[in-house]
């Protein structure tokens, strides 16, 4: 009876310890975000972007922050069944991934376990970031023009100045950079639809941060 008292009791102990270290850090409507969801996300970016994870407070925040975001763009994709591109596609930026950062597979698989990560992790962060620029071309793009007036005033306010200082007695045309220019110019305003789009889902949404999963 004394053992299996004392096994209960270490049973309860361990529960209450997970309970505790993976604790849900946001509501999103009726879905979670637990400290494993951000811990694990702060691991996978920070590998990918071959740096250290940062679990500081405000870290942890920022990446909590990314991960609203992913909650309410996959809810906006299941809503609008957008395509979702197949796990194949991102075999070639993986495997440049290694070949410009591993001298091969033992050295990234060794890479990967010294993160605390997994390869599967590494592939569905890559495939959501695949996914998430499809449906911002598809959401956003397709609505935004930019007139030959603005692609000239951004060119005589930006790229003019710049490229004769970089190449003084140089001639610049506006043909040498309206492609670059007119692409750009898009860029920004798909940036900023999807921003404003973001923030009126977030405004939509019941989105509670629990703050002490952030201490």
């Amino acid at each position: 009876m004394r053992l299996t008292c004392s096994i209960s009791l270490l049973l309860g102990a361990a529960c209450l310890q997970a309970e505790i270290i993976d604790r849900i850090a946001v509501s999103v409507a009726n879905q979670a975000i637990t400290t494993s969801d951000i811990d694990r996300e702060i691991r996978v970016t920070a590998f990918l972007n071959r740096g250290q994870p940062d679990f500081s407070p405000a870290g942890r925040r920022a990446t909590a922050d990314r991960l609203v975001e992913q909650r309410l763009i996959l809810r906006e994709m299941e809503n609008g069944r957008y395509p979702e591109p197949a796990a194949s596609e991102i075999d070639p930026v993986l495997d440049k991934f290694k070949r410009d950062n591993f001298a091969g597979d033992e050295d990234y698989l060794r890479a990967l376990a010294d993160a605390g990560i997994t390869d599967g992790q590494v592939r569905d962060e890559l495939l959501w970031q695949r996914r998430l620029l499809e449906f911002i071309d598809m959401r956003f793009r397709p609505g935004v023009q930019v007139s030959e007036q603005e692609i000239e005033d951004y060119f005589h306010q930006k790229v003019e100045p710049a490229a004769e200082a970089a190449h003084p007695g140089q001639p610049v045309t506006l043909d040498q950079y309206r492609d670059q220019i007119e692409e750009k110019l898009i860029g920004d305003q798909v940036d900023k639809q999807m921003s404003t789009w973001l923030a009126n889902a977030r405004q939509r949404s019941d989105v509670v941060f629990h703050e002490e999963a952030f201490q």
